[in-house]
């Protein structure tokens, strides 16, 4: 049981290591650009600030809280409170953190940004939305951080005192636009007068004296007991150098008399003369053993001479208080004269040193005023660098301790976090690397957790928490160690790596092994160290270090196989038993080894093990072949040879005789030395050989023999130990030459024999003379020229010594350059023996030189030819020794000029590798070896060679045209005017979607440029394994891959979609890297959006039983991770061989709806049924999932009666018989009718998603030209003056013909200036508060003032006042609170703004008119206009009723075309007459009647004008010319269609214009009157007089029946007519779709609050707020319901439903319509109520059903983002107002809105006089007496109107 125990524990262990590993790093991403951060110790919150937003997380990094905190109105330049009239470059400004500090004992936290001159605030530290303290109104005083993000602000909270006050030190550079303060001290609470974030005192300060932009560049802040430190850089001017200076002050100093400075140098010890680094980056203060230390990190720019590096160097505050402390006494003490050296003045200058008494320093520690100061001194500290880096810059430092031992966490600039151990010595080790976000870089801020458990490493736009150590992740005492982790170490007890602390018995010896001693328990010795499988007996082992063992450690000791027993211990030495049963000794060894395992039995925890050999002496005699006594006696063991058994075995102490004992090998009886060495096949030769040792062999009878060969032959023995044999003739033919290993012997043992010869073959491999005569000399083989072969000399008897000619073959290549200088192969035989045989070449005749590195024996001559001036073929000539030969006359050599002619493509990218392919004559010229193709000395490397060459580009320095050359054997041939030109590397700009299951094969849209110049793209992906994965691999580790997808579809020159390829799966344990491969360029798939992800494929449960009950329902799949990476769009799923059609995917659930006839399955199986049913298969791009299959529900669904008719009586059968036949009939009737109808119905369902596709995508086309208009002649915004017109006075009942839109008033000039006169009276009057309050108060009590005269009042009254905005808000404000108090009062508080019944809510719908205006302009008017030009198209596309103002495509149900009309689209061409402009391609309708083709003809030819601008269509005549005659077209003429009463407007169709027409525009002129309508023009206008009402364009009305249908029938046809318009109104779902974007964009600019809210919203809603609050109203839905009537509903319901306020536009009815639903849905989207539909609900609710919910949310989120921002304050407003008075009002009608409020006044003139004489103030100031002098001068005027 022990060993099954052990190996649980073990497993257990390895898996606790592995969950461990496998632990992803908590991470927490921002939208913008990370700051700065600090934790919080005791609670272990974490604080993030960044651009714009400051963040509270947990400790693992989960959002607790989260501030936004820009970007707002801000300049540089300008002091806040940022006013707009003030500051005119106010624009909204990012807000960059630039002071990010903890203050615990206050329980608040430090914030300050780069906004509004660096202003900070205090907020609490349990919730930083909590805002404690924050002032923007003090001035420069209050001016704390830099404004320039680029300049680093640093900042420490303590306290002044042990007791002290807590204050604020801070450290910042001079920005362009800085307060120049550099140095200083600040308040965080009120104190004598002073603010927080005050300067502490008048003299904590340090400006600079001088303005040079960012001269300083702060580190860091920290402190030390009394003292405060910065470490900042500096760049010194003269000379021009940086500097890196540590300054320190007393806290409590309030005159900064103590602050000193001095030089910091970090030593490089690679660079000569040990040069110093330039730049401090980072910097961290520890406290690791001997003391506090200050650890910095520098840098070396790429200029120096090592290039760029970093490096960390170590300074203790020890020596730095001493070297600060030298240089005061230096200073103070020394003379002026090398003060002045040594010494400055810090920001400002000289300083004079000298004239002090010494101990100055010491009687004054923090400095007085009598000494100098502030003090800089040149003689600085200096250290060598403990570490250094090239190639990198380190970025970040933090240092901590374990157990005494210093470590150091540093930063990158590629984005990974080293882990580094300083040693006391000085020394340093990088001993991990953790990869956290591979090439970003690793931010300044690197914290620690309060229990230094954690380390939090910030890059670009993450956070990320990283444990410091992982100590449990290593499963073996080896891995423990080798982590060289100075946290771990082995746990020796319990068999685990853990840190210190963790050990419970870490403190006694040998328990606790640290890792970087290198050391884990071992056996070093063992005796006996080695054993006789056959003997038994103890091992002691030697184990080093062995851990104190108490009482109750019993060890165990676990031998191989045997069961565990208890081990003895014996001061270092371990005593254990041999195993009872040992594994047998594997083949071909003689020995076996077995483990021995040593276990603490308490908890088998395994201690250490060794492999212990067991030996085995009767397997070692056969390990060398045909040796066995030597093999016995020269083994390591201790094995002895039996010459008398002829057998081995172990030793004895005692041996006798005949014993060959053990080393003791050249005793044995042996043969040796045979002679010859090399043995001839096929001849019979005589072999001598030697004998040794022979005294107990009977050498009478000894046999040689082979066993690979098969012989065995008889010894002759000679005198003196000589013996012989004679082979017989031996033969193979597989090898030239064949080793044998000759065995020998006596009564068939084997005598150890040595005898091995070599058995060779003259014939093989040599063909020739030659090369047989280049045999070795040992062969003794010989040409025989009888048999013309290669044999042993014996086995000839013509022998020759002289060759024959030689023999040419072949030839490679057969044609060269004319400029030779390319290699030659000649192949043939006899060529010689050796390379001095060939004498000479000829080549086509000319010389070839000869190379001699070519040349093989007799079968191939290489020579390197010569130019030659004209082409020529020509035969090959050798000369070896004197004998000539030729080639014959098939094989000839050709010289050839080789000629380029061009190349295609003719660009391609900068980085190359595009393939070019070169055409020419003669390109196949020599070898691919022989040419050579350069583009500007840049090599093509060619890959293809012959009639076309190929070669892949390189990449150039610079884009640019270059000459492409070509060489033949180093000579360049002519390729004049043949050129490539390097393009610019494609852009890669952004790529959707932004991550990719593991499993690859999701499309990847790549957008950018360039993409045309690419031949071959790739998406290629580098997995590199993360180090933590790879080292928790046992079996096998992780290996770097590169994955390459070469699936991609090219569209164009911008966009390329490709298929991400499959990686390995857990994307956890690597780092991926996306790149997109276009030829020879790689591009980084990241953007600003991020880097391209993998996640890990989803997974999907199996259906229960494998088997899927369907109903013809939906089919639900359930399932983690499901959208993750993938859409609903990209989804599949099929059951069997058919498409099951996506209807939602969401992280967990996909629903599908199947087909709806069971398909077959992909696979049939033959047997079983279960497996003939289909499969349910989801496709997430390359991957397939198999959940189980699906069965169809086939029950029947009647009755058989064979089960109904013996439970009912006899005399029922008949009744029941003709119930069922009946029931059967009309139920298959109504099936056949429900079939009817579904399919008609699941038909359009399906046309609505085509009809949508194609919509949209017609429509975004549409839209894109569209918007070129719209940047071509600009959104057609309407001026202030007619937008004020047409939102006051356009509802009016005088319409556009209203006295204030025309401006007309009806005056004599005689008394024009009296009326003037009198109105600008009237003004002034209105200007005062108590008249007009009692003005409106009167004219609200009269009964005849109606609602609409209140409306025009208060609009009349928002044009007089429109000079006073600010007046104008006050009165609004006045009444308002008034009209609130009514509400309260009356407790009915939501009615309130409910509509417009007085003056004060048409007063604020003005208001919010006039303050939105510009917002509409700048901001929601551009999205407003394209989706109502989208309607408007989308409108236009089909057919419109100009009767019934219907139309096929619309939102409205009630507009909809109840009928489906054929038409099709038509394209005329429009010239417009006397206008010489060319003809104009119109879209239009073959069923529009003629005025529609004239709106659109109008609506494209003058597209670029405002629309007020445009020809109306009755002013216009349209003419169409198909052939040599003229026709007018018009909507009704002579040849209109009648039937009966009812006439049709005509078409093009009743026309029959066709597609490609050109029409004719003309204006209407006097005499130009169409020809058929003036011959009968009276008579045609009664009868449209007359039957005006019968006139129809497409559908005729449904009421209208002809009067000989039967009434029945009638009724039917109405049904049937009812039920086919509900089957269009799926139409409604077409057009919803495809305008749905345009709707979505428009409410998220009005409903979006990260957009600029106009400020009057804001303080139009604190307003609201406030007054909720005041009166003590809860309920937010009432101030929901108040918000919503005051903007939404007031403002932007009006605007959407009357485009035409705003924009110069035309709304046609059935546009109208449509925007009438979208303003429906606005207006449910803003209340809170719940919206409950069914079946009955109107369609335009139904409509929108799906998304009002998201609306909703839209519209909480906006009041909740405004009553977040800041607040805007009434001074703020005033000057929003009065701004927007003073640019518009002189462009009202200010004059005429008098005069008309004055007819009120003049109507109600009595009773506002009685009201004014009422009221005591009104008393005072005379307002009766003032209105009747203006009566007074305007009665005469009154008269004359």
């Amino acid at each position: 049981m022990a060993q099954p125990l052990w190996a649980l524990t073990l497993l257990g262990l390895m898996g606790l290591g592995l969950s461990l590993r496998s632990r992803k790093p908590e991470s927490f991403r921002s939208e913008t650009e990370l700051n700065h951060l600090v934790v919080d110790e005791a609670s272990g919150v974490v604080y993030v600030g960044a651009v714009n937003a400051l963040y509270q997380l947990s400790a693992d990094l989960q959002v607790q809280q989260h501030v936004v905190t820009g970007p707002f109105l801000d300049n540089k330049k300008c002091t806040p409170p940022i006013e707009p009239s003030q500051c005119h470059e106010a624009m909204l400004t990012d807000n960059f953190n630039q002071l990010l500090l903890l203050d615990p004992p206050g329980k608040r936290l430090v914030e300050c940004g780069s906004l509004f001159k660096g202003i900070c605030a205090l907020r609490a530290m349990s919730n930083i939305s909590v805002r404690l303290f924050y002032e923007d109104g003090s001035g420069e005083k209050s001016f704390v951080a830099s404004n320039d993000e680029r300049v680093a602000t640093v900042g420490l909270v303590s306290s002044t005192r042990p007791d002290g006050e807590r204050v604020l030190f801070v450290g910042k550079g001079n920005g362009p636009h800085d307060n120049g303060i550099i140095v200083s001290t600040r308040l965080l609470d009120r104190s004598e007068g002073r603010e927080a974030f005050e300067a502490y005192s008048d003299h904590t300060t340090f400006k600079a004296g001088y303005l040079s932009t960012n001269t300083q560049q702060f580190v860091a802040a920290f402190e030390d007991g009394r003292y405060v430190f910065f470490i900042f850089n500096q760049q010194d001017k003269h000379p021009a150098k940086n500097r890196t200076l540590l300054a320190r002050m007393c806290k409590d100093d309030p005159s900064y008399y103590s602050y000193v400075e001095m030089d910091l140098l970090c030593k490089d010890p690679t660079e000569p003369q040990n040069s110093v680094f330039g730049t401090c980056l980072a910097a961290s203060v520890a406290t690791p053993g001997a003391g506090r230390a200050l650890y910095a990190v520098f840098s070396r720019d790429g200029r120096s001479t090592g290039g760029p590096g970093a490096g960390l160097c170590m300074f203790p505050l020890e020596k730095v208080h001493e070297m600060m402390e030298a240089n005061r006494n230096t200073c103070y003490a020394g003379t002026r004269e090398s003060g002045r050296t040594n010494f400055y003045k810090p920001f400002h200058g000289d300083i004079q040193c000298g004239g002090h008494a010494r101990g100055a320093s010491e009687s004054f520690p923090c400095g007085s005023e009598h000494l100098p100061y502030p003090l800089g001194s040149r003689d600085g500290l200096e250290a060598t660098a403990l570490l250094h880096r090239g190639g990198l810059n380190l970025t970040a430092v933090t240092v901590t301790a374990e157990n005494g031992h210093t470590i150091a966490f540093l930063g990158t600039s590629d984005g990974r976090i080293l882990k580094v151990y300083l040693a006391p010595d000085g020394t340093s080790s990088e001993y991990g690397s953790i990869p956290v976000d591979i090439n970003k870089k690793i931010k300044g801020d690197l914290a620690l957790s309060g229990n230094l458990s954690n380390l939090y490493a910030m890059t670009q736009d993450k956070v990320f928490r990283l444990p410091v150590q992982e100590c449990l992740s290593y499963a073996t005492c080896a891995q423990c160690r080798d982590s060289q982790d100075p946290y771990c170490g082995w746990c020796v007890i319990e068999g685990r790596c853990t840190r210190k602390s963790e050990c419970s018995r870490a403190e006694e010896a040998g328990h606790w092994l640290w890792s970087r001693e290198k050391s884990c328990v071992t056996i070093t010795d063992a005796f006996p160290q080695n054993m006789s499988r056959r003997a038994q007996g103890e091992v002691r082992l030697s184990v080093s270090p062995l851990p104190t063992l108490a009482k109750e450690d019993e060890l165990l000791c676990l031998f191989g196989e045997s069961p565990p027993h208890s081990a003895r211990v014996e001061d270092d030495a371990v005593i254990c038993n041999s195993p009872s049963s040992i594994p047998s000794t594997p083949p071909g060894q003689d020995h076996v080894d077995v483990s021995i395992q040593l276990l603490f039995k308490h908890g088998n925890v395994f201690l250490t093990s060794h492999q212990y050999p067991f030996y085995d002496c009767r397997e070692a005699m056969s390990l060398v072949e045909n040796l066995p006594c030597i093999s016995c006696a020269s083994n390591r063991w201790t094995c002895q040879w039996d010459l008398q058994y002829y057998e081995c075995r172990e030793a004895s102490p005692n041996p006798e005789d005949g014993i060959i004992r053990a080393h003791m090998e050249d005793n044995c009886p042996q043969f040796l030395a045979p002679n010859p060495l090399v043995i001839p096949m096929n001849h019979e030769t005589e072999v001598t050989f030697q004998g040794k040792n022979l005294e107990t062999v009977k050498v009478s009878s000894l046999y040689v023999g082979s066993d690979l060969l098969k012989f065995e032959e008889t010894v002759t023995m000679h005198e003196s130990d000589t013996f012989s044999f004679r082979t017989p003739k031996l033969s193979h033919d597989a090898n030239e030459t064949l080793p044998l290993h000759l065995y020998v012997k006596s009564f068939g043992k084997n005598i150890d024999s040595k005898l091995q010869v070599t058995l060779y073959n003259c014939s093989f491999g040599r063909s020739d003379c030659s090369l047989c005569l280049a045999a070795d000399p040992a062969y003794r083989c010989v040409w025989c020229r009888g048999q013309n072969r290669c044999v042993y000399e014996a086995l000839c008897s013509n022998v020759t010594s002289e060759c024959p000619p030689p023999v040419i073959t072949r030839i490679q290549p057969e044609t060269g350059p004319l400029g030779g200088g390319i290699l030659v192969t000649i192949h043939g035989s006899n060529l010689g023996v050796k390379a001095d045989d060939v004498k000479k070449i000829t080549v086509a005749g000319q010389d070839c030189a000869f190379e001699p590195r070519g040349y093989s024996v007799s079968t191939r001559i290489v020579c390197a030819i010569e130019a030659s001036e004209t082409p020529f073929t020509g035969g090959i000539e050798v000369d070896v020794n004197g004998k000539l030969g030729h080639s014959p006359p098939h094989v000839q050599f050709t010289y050839q000029q080789p000629q380029p002619l061009s190349v295609e493509p003719r660009q391609g990218p900068q980085a190359g590798g595009t393939t070019l392919t070169i055409n020419g004559t003669y390109l196949d010229t020599g070898s691919k070896e022989d040419v050579r193709v350069t583009l500007n000395d840049v090599p093509c490397e060619v890959t293809k060679f012959g009639a076309q060459l190929q070669c892949v580009t390189g990449s150039q320095l610079a884009p640019g045209q270059v000459a492409l050359e070509i060489s033949y054997g180093g000579s360049r041939v002519p390729s004049p005017g043949i050129s490539f030109t390097y393009c610019e590397n494609p852009v890669l700009r952004a790529f959707e979607p932004l991550r990719s299951f593991v499993s690859g094969g999701r499309s990847i849209n790549v957008t950018g440029q360039g993409f045309s110049l690419i031949q071959k793209f790739a998406m290629i992906v580098i997995a590199e394994p993360l180090r933590s994965w790879r080292r928790r691999r046992e079996a096998g580790s992780l290996e770097p891959v590169t994955v390459m997808g070469t699936e991609y579809v090219f569209y164009n020159d911008t966009k390329v979609v490709f298929l991400s390829p499959a990686v390995p799966e857990e994307p956890e344990a690597y780092n991926l890297t996306a790149l997109i491969q276009m030829d020879g360029h790689r591009a980084l798939l990241r953007t600003e959006a991020g880097a391209f992800e993998y996640v890990a494929d989803p997974t999907f449960e199996n259906f229960t039983g494998g088997v899927k009950k369907q109903v013809n329902k939906l089919i639900h799949a359930r399932g983690t991770n499901l959208n993750k990476a993938m859409t609903l769009e990209e989804a599949e799923a099929f059951v069997g061989a058919e498409r099951c059609i996506m209807k939602t995917l969401t992280e967990t659930d996909l629903y599908c709806e199947p087909p709806e006839v069971q398909p077959p399955p992909k696979r049939r199986q033959k047997r079983d049924t279960a497996h003939n049913l289909p499969e349910f298969i989801v496709k997430f791009g390359s991957r397939e999932w198999v959940l189980g299959r699906v069965e169809y529900d086939t029950r029947a669904s009647d009755v058989p009666l064979s089960l109904i008719l013996p439970l009912v009586m006899v005399p029922m059968v008949f009744i029941i018989v003709v119930s069922i036949y009946c029931y059967w009939r009309k139920s298959q009737q109504a099936e056949r009718e429900y079939e009817k109808i579904k399919s008609q119905l699941e038909g359009l369902e399906e046309s609505v998603r085509d009809r949508c596709k194609k919509e949209f995508t017609d429509l975004m086309i549409e839209m894109e030209d569209q918007t070129n208009d719209v940047h071509e002649a600009g959104i057609p915004t309407l001026d202030y003056k007619t937008y004020t017109d047409r939102v006051f006075f356009l509802p009016s009942k005088d319409g556009d013909k209203d006295v204030m839109i025309t401006g007309k008033l009806d005056i004599p000039e005689s008394r024009r200036p009296i009326v003037e006169q009198a109105l600008y009276q009237f003004s002034n009057l209105l200007n005062s508060k108590s008249f007009l309050i009692n003005f409106i108060h009167t004219l609200e009590n009269q009964r005849e003032f109606s609602a609409r005269a209140k409306v025009y009042f208060a609009s009349l009254l928002t044009v007089a006042l429109h000079g006073k905005l600010e007046y104008y808000t006050d009165i609004m404000r006045t009444l308002f609170l008034e009209l609130m108090e009514q509400y309260v009062v009356a407790k009915n508080p939501k009615l309130m703004l409910r509509r417009s019944e007085t003056v004060v809510e048409r007063m604020l719908s003005n208001w919010m008119s006039i303050c939105l205006y510009q917002y509409l302009k700048d901001s929601a008017g551009e999205p407003l206009y394209k989706l109502f030009k989208a309607i408007k198209h989308q409108v236009e596309k089909g057919p419109v009723d100009a009767v019934q103002k219907k139309a096929k495509y619309t939102l409205n149900d009630t507009g909809l075309l109840g009928d489906d009309v054929e038409y099709a689209p038509l394209t005329v061409s429009v010239i417009v007459q006397d206008e010489g402009i060319d003809a104009i391609p119109v879209k239009v309708l073959n069923c529009d009647t003629i005025s529609q083709v004239k709106e659109k003809i109008i609506d494209q030819v003058y597209r670029t004008q405002p629309c007020s601008c445009w020809p109306k269509p009755d002013s216009v005549v349209l003419e169409w010319r198909p052939g040599s005659t003229a026709q007018i077209l018009s909507d009704l003429d002579l040849t209109s269609q009648r039937e009966g009463r009812w006439k049709r407007i005509n078409t093009l169709m009743h026309y029959n214009v066709r597609d490609g027409a050109t029409l004719i525009l003309s204006k209407v002129g006097v005499s130009q009157q169409p020809e058929d309508s003036q011959q009968d023009l009276p008579g045609e206008r009664h009868a449209l007089l007359e039957e005006e009402n019968r006139v129809w364009h497409l559908v005729r009305p449904t009421d209208e029946v002809d009067e000989g249908k039967s009434k029945r029938g009638s009724m039917k046809e109405k049904e049937r007519t009812k039920a086919i318009t509900e089957i269009y109104l799926t139409r409604l779902l077409s057009v919803k779709g495809t305008l749905q974007q345009f709707v979505d964009n428009f409410f998220q600019s009005v409903l979006a609050p990260g957009h600029a809210v106009p400020p009057a919203v804001k303080y139009f809603f604190d307003f609201l707020d406030e007054q909720a609050e005041k009166h003590d109203i809860r309920d937010e839905d009432t101030i929901h319901i108040w918000k919503t009537n005051s903007l939404p509903l007031r403002f932007w319901v009006n605007i959407l439903k009357n485009p035409h306020f705003i924009f110069d536009v035309h709304v046609h009815e059935v546009v109208d319509a449509s925007l009438s639903v979208i303003a429906q849905t606005f207006m449910d989207a803003c209340t809170r109520t719940e919206h409950k539909l069914s079946r009955d609900s109107p369609s335009n609710k139904l409509l929108y059903a799906k998304e009002i919910s998201t609306y909703k949310k839209m519209v909480e989120d906006y009041y909740k983002g405004i009553r977040q921002m800041v607040q805007v304050s009434d001074q703020d407003m005033n000057t929003h107002l009065a701004e927007i008075s003073r640019a518009h009002t002189d462009s009202l009608n200010t004059l005429v809105a008098l005069h008309q409020l004055y007819q009120y006044t003049q109507k109600y003139y009595d009773e506002i006089i009685n009201a004014l004489e009422e009221d005591p103030a009104a008393q005072k100031m005379q307002l009766a007496f003032r209105l009747q002098q203006i009566a007074a001068a305007l009665e005469n005027k009154v008269t004359d109107l």
